[in-house]
Formats: structure tokens, sequence, C-alpha cells
């Protein structure tokens, strides 16, 4: 077994990808801590040295995978996203980049690539991304004839609300997610147009009911998807590794007929 398969085993190995996990949630804590002055006024020095140990050990995980991987370590989305996320953290903060320190939680990301549930979750919102744009473009044109006709319909009395089509589209919005629809929009409009809620009760109905409906949909079909996927690959490494066992098995078998 050469030193390059070695280290890949080391790194793949469960209790290694806890500890990197350990390390991820101890560094957000870290990063947490350094936003209160009265705590770095005192322990700055320490805090500071914790990161900087946390950042080493995501340094030293990222070399050994790209030593033990070669040219594949970039064929690997997760593993690319780990390299991109420990980079932003190497870049110096000094010289008018000191907005980059607060990219360092991003190093909190890391636990999507390190636990499998949350990856998962992840691929399945990534898979449902192309449905979820037909949804979205459906919504754009209730949004865009609702906001004209509320525009037509009300904006001579409320040109606050519904004044301009950029306007009405906003007041829509706040209508559809819920916040103080009733009191704040809807009732002030009925004292002026009683049958306005022919027109908004329907847009609700649509836009907060079905449409969201279809996008939670989507997106649990999705991750059911990721999910059986996952399980199928998990068969076939299965499968591949029985497959390899057996060969093994075999070739000493034959091995062993030859030497009699």
């Amino acid at each position: 077994m050469t030193i390059r398969v070695r280290v890949g085993t080391l790194i793949d190995r469960r209790s290694v990808q806890n500890f990197i996990l350990g390390v991820i949630l101890f560094n957000a804590v870290i990063l947490g801590l350094e936003t209160s002055a009265p705590l770095m006024a005192r322990f700055g020095d320490l805090i500071h040295a914790l990161d900087q140990i946390c950042l080493s050990i995501f340094v030293i995980e990222i070399g050994m995978k790209l030593f033990a991987r070669g040219p594949a370590f970039f064929r690997n989305g997760w593993s690319v996203f780990d390299f991109i996320i420990v980079g932003i953290s190497l870049i110096p903060t000094a010289q008018g980049l000191s907005v980059l320190r607060a990219l360092r939680i991003l190093r909190l990301l890391r636990v999507l690539s390190v636990t499998p549930s949350l990856r998962r979750v992840v691929e399945g919102l990534m898979s449902a991304l192309p449905g979820m744009g037909s949804v979205f473009l459906l919504t754009g044109l209730i949004f865009y004839i609702g906001a004209v006709m509320a525009t037509k319909l009300f904006g001579a009395i409320f040109p606050e609300w519904f004044g301009t089509l950029a306007k009405s589209a906003y007041s829509l919005f706040q209508i559809m997610t819920l916040e103080s629809w009733s009191m704040g929009i809807v009732r002030p409009v009925m004292e002026v147009y009683p049958y306005a809620w022919a027109f908004f009760v329907p847009f609700i109905l649509v836009t907060t009911f079905t449409v969201v409906n279809l996008v939670v949909g989507l997106i649990v079909n999705s991750m059911q998807d990721a999910h059986h996927a996952e399980n199928d690959e998990r068969t076939d490494s299965y499968r591949d590794e029985v497959l390899t066992r057996l060969l093994e098995i075999e070739t000493l078998l034959k091995d062993s007929r030859e030497r009699r």
C-alpha cells in the first residue's frame, strides 16, 4: 500500500471526519467570540491563536486530500467547495480587505460537506433548481399581472402602495408573505373599494398556498431522489467491493492449486 493510499484511507476514516466536524463547530464558537469587544480585550490573543490553530488543521486536511487524490480532488464538487472556503480564510485581511474577516464564518459551511445528511439536503435543493425555475417564472407572471391590475384599480387612491408598478409588486409581495396584509393593506383598501377582496383573496390563494406548495413539493421530491441515488451508489460500491474480494479469493485459490 503506497503512502498516498494510506493518507487517503486515513483522511476518509469516520473518526477523522468527526474530528474535523468538531473543529468546525469549535471554530464557529471562536469566530462568534471575536464579535465580543470585552472578551477580545481580555482574551484576544488566545482567541486569535485558537482560530489560527483551527485554520491550520483545515489547511492540513485539504493538503492531505490533495496529496492523496491528486487531480481527482478537483473533480469532486464538495472538495472544491472546501478548497474555496479554506482559501478565502487565507486571504490577507489588511490594507482595505478587513471585510474579508467576516467571510471567515463561511468555514461553518464546511459542516455541509462533512455531514452526509446535510450534504443530501443541499444536493436535493440543487437538483430541484430546474423545476423551481419554472415555478418562479409562473410566479413572476402572476405577480406582473397582479401588479398591473392593482396599479390600475387602486393606484389613484392609494399611491403609497399601488402608485407605480414597482410599488404594487412590493405590496403584493408583502401580501403574499401574509405580513400585515389584512389590517395593513387590504382592509384600508376595502373601505374605499368594498369588493377589493375579490382581487386579493384569489391572489393569496394562488401565490401563498398553491405556488409555495409547488416549490416545497419539488424540493421534497428532489431530496428523495438524492437519497435514493445515494443508496444506489452505496449499494454499487458494496457490490464492487464484494466482487473485488471474490476475485482476490479466486486468485489465491488458483495460486494455491498451481503450487500443488
